[in-house]
């Protein structure tokens, strides 16, 4: 079989199919395929070429063209994917001798920065509650310590009266992959957390510093509907994500000089790099700070 005799779409499918016979593929992946191939094939096509004699140059192009045209990563990965599976089996067929897919740059998966909050809305935020109930109480507890320490909610909601050291303003946090760090907390913080234990129900008998329904500890899910009823409460919009305490934390602390180091070891990142993210935050918000106030910083 020739090359040239590849280009059409049915031969295209036909050896979809045998591929997808030889990997079990499924026929939504199939299809998947097929579809990912032929946007391609149009696009070499108008380059005067084909989805099975394009060369690496071609291929680069055509990914630079998803990337142009606004797709997400995960899409341009797949389409990527697609046509590296497709290189493969004209390869390992004997049509083609080179794989034009193989040796290109990675793509780099890059994060989503996350949303700011002001110092005042967060402020607004852990005012919400009514501390005068226990449930209230219980609430603004959660939000000051969560703020104060930049914990994950989940290793919030976890956390043990063992792991909390009043004296020494400290919390003993098992993070992900079990792994432990010590976060201090301040002066506020502790001034509520004594505030709970001093009203937290004692029965039933339970481990845990917020305990929920009989004695076991309040789900993430639970906690963070009761954030976006204070947001609402407080009139903070668009509504917070459950790390958004996690975030300010982290963002704060580097606008009023924190080290990164600090901050990665706080947060218990096992890389700097995802600390990292932070910066670009702040640098953001230094760069709107001079385009709102500079007298030529106005566009």
């Amino acid at each position: 079989m020739a090359v040239n005799d590849l280009q059409s779409e049915e031969k295209i499918t036909g050896l979809l199919q045998r591929l997808a016979m030889l990997r079990g593929w499924s026929s939504k992946t199939t299809q998947s395929y097929r579809s990912d191939l032929l946007h391609a094939e149009a696009f070499f096509q108008q380059a005067k070429s084909s989805l099975s004699e394009a060369g690496q140059q071609q291929v680069l192009d055509y990914l630079a063209s998803l990337s142009r045209a606004g797709l997400k990563e995960s899409t341009i990965q797949r389409r990527r994917s697609a046509l590296s599976t497709w290189f493969s089996y004209l390869q390992d067929q004997g049509f083609r001798e080179d794989h034009p897919a193989r040796h290109l740059p990675k793509l780099r998966k890059s994060r989503p920065l996350p949303k700011l909050i002001s110092e005042q809305s967060v402020e607004a935020l852990i005012n919400a509650p009514d501390a005068h109930t226990t449930t209230g109480l219980r609430d603004r507890t959660m939000l000051e310590v969560l703020y104060a320490t930049g914990l994950r909610v989940s290793e919030l909601v976890e956390l043990r009266l063992s792991h909390v050291d009043l004296a020494a303003g400290l919390v003993r946090v098992i993070g992900k992959g079990d792994k432990e760090r010590l976060v201090p907390f301040g002066a506020e913080a502790a001034n509520w957390l004594q505030a709970w234990l001093a009203v937290r129900p004692r029965e039933p008998s339970s481990p845990f510093l917020f305990a929920g329904r009989a004695g076991r500890p309040m789900t993430r899910q639970n906690f963070w509907l009761r954030i976006k009823q204070y947001a609402v409460q407080a009139g903070i919009s668009p509504l917070p994500s459950p790390h958004t305490l996690r975030h300010a934390f982290a963002t704060h602390l580097l606008n009023h000089g924190a080290d990164l180091r600090a901050v990665q070891m706080l947060l218990g990142h096992a890389h700097v790099t995802t600390t990292e993210i932070y910066t670009h935050v702040t640098r953001a918000r230094l760069h709107d700070v001079v385009n709102r106030s500079h007298p030529l910083g106005r566009g």
